[in-house]
């Protein structure tokens, strides 16, 4: 018995070994292109459902991902990227590290403060976060460009999609979250802009319990049902940005009405539900990296790397300038699972994309709506278009 054993693994230690597919060789270092990304320290806000979930790094996974997928693509070209992560306090380290392209996850005041120092140094600053309108306008950079939709583009998207539909009176609730005002605002050009109206008006300043108390449905049942009386409407546009109380009006309404804006209906740039255009491959691969749903950040984070590394194919490795140059060429475009190419506007730094309307379960439509037409592209219908902008960016 031993005989045969010991012959056999003899036989076995002759065959050759298969090795497996060797690793790409690794990109000479002039080619090898740091991104930074910049994020801020906060706790994670408690979702009011337990079936959202607690996001505890921002748009980090999403910058993540758009690297791991330019390092693929970027194989046939003998490019490579990093990821180098840090916050506001690191970016002089970034800056020396020779990162000129940094992802900021940050606030808007954050955002002036990191794009100021940024620009000093040659570097480019792409925001995944903060929607104000002001960033997009007096406040603008140079040295700036957004990837997460503005607050009057998601404005803008939602209102074209209920003027479609003949919802032309809103009733207007708004919080007192520091975006709410300024989502309120962007509903109100909306509504000028698209000939709706706003029949009612109503800050929400109640707090109707918690969702975990034994019988806080009462509560909320009765004090939304008060609320909520007064002109009749066609729909409730609610400005609660954080979450704080939106979900709480669906069904609870004096009227029989649906409730858009920052709840139910919603207009945001990406979707756990969104599937169309090869959009569930970018859902897969992001829940495989970073084990939860893909957020509107985390693809606007994505979006910002993968522009980037699109922008740096396009160009002779080492040459910065020529990456900046090639985003802010009007004819630089982007796949992005949008079903059209993306683009940066000239006058603003804002991506053009259409805006996806989401219920919580199914996507409902996307912006721009058939018949919005505009001179240049559908898109500039969404936003501040030229004309409108008060940014001094070019």
């Amino acid at each position: 018995m031993l005989r045969p054993l010991m012959l056999a693994l003899a036989l076995l230690s002759a065959m050759p070994v298969l090795a497996a597919d060797p690793p790409p060789a690794a990109a000479p270092a002039a080619d090898m292109l740091p991104i930074g990304f910049i994020g801020v320290a906060e706790p994670p806000a408690t979702p009011l459902s337990f079936l959202d979930p607690v996001i505890r790094d921002g748009a980090l996974q999403g910058a993540r991902l758009g690297v791991q997928d330019g390092n693929i693509s970027g194989r046939f070209l003998k490019r490579a990227y990093r990821l180098v992560e840090g916050q506001e306090a690191d970016l002089p380290g970034l800056l020396g590290q020779g990162v000129r392209f940094i992802i900021a996850d940050l606030p808007a005041d954050a955002l002036l403060r990191v794009a100021d120092r940024a620009g000093a140094a040659g570097a480019l600053v792409l925001n995944v976060r903060a929607r104000d309108d002001d960033l997009r306008n007096g406040q603008c950079r140079p040295n700036l460009l957004h990837t997460i939709p503005s607050r009057r583009m998601l404005a803008d998207a939602l209102g074209q999609y209920l003027v479609l539909r003949r919802w032309t009176n809103w009733f207007l609730v708004t919080g007192s979250g520091p975006g709410d005002k300024p989502y309120a605002d962007a509903i109100r050009r909306a509504a000028k802009r698209l000939g709706a109206r706003i029949v009612a008006e109503k800050d929400w300043t109640f707090d109707v319990g918690h969702a975990r108390t034994d019988d806080g449905f009462s509560n909320e049942r009765d004090v939304v049902a008060t609320f909520t009386r007064g002109a009749d409407h066609d729909v409730l546009i609610v400005a609660d940005e954080e979450g704080t109380f939106g979900d709480y009006l669906s069904y609870r309404t004096a009227r029989p009405r649906p409730v858009a804006g920052t709840a139910e209906l919603v207009p945001t740039a990406w979707s756990r539900v969104f599937e169309q255009w090869g959009g569930t491959q970018l859902q897969n691969r992001f829940q495989a990296l970073a084990g939860r749903v893909m957020t509107e950040r985390d693809y606007a984070a994505w979006t910002a790397v993968r522009a980037v590394t699109e922008a740096a194919s396009k160009v002779k490795p080492g040459d910065d300038a020529a990456i900046v140059a090639a985003l802010n060429d009007p004819g630089f475009t982007l796949a992005a699972f949008k079903g059209q190419a993306l683009s940066f506007r000239s006058w603003d730094g804002q991506l053009r994309q259409p805006v996806l309307i989401t219920s919580p379960r199914l996507l409902v439509a996307v912006s721009p709506q058939e018949g919005f037409l505009h001179q240049r592209t559908p898109l500039d219908s969404l936003g501040d278009d030229e004309g409108d902008s008060g940014c001094k960016r070019r």
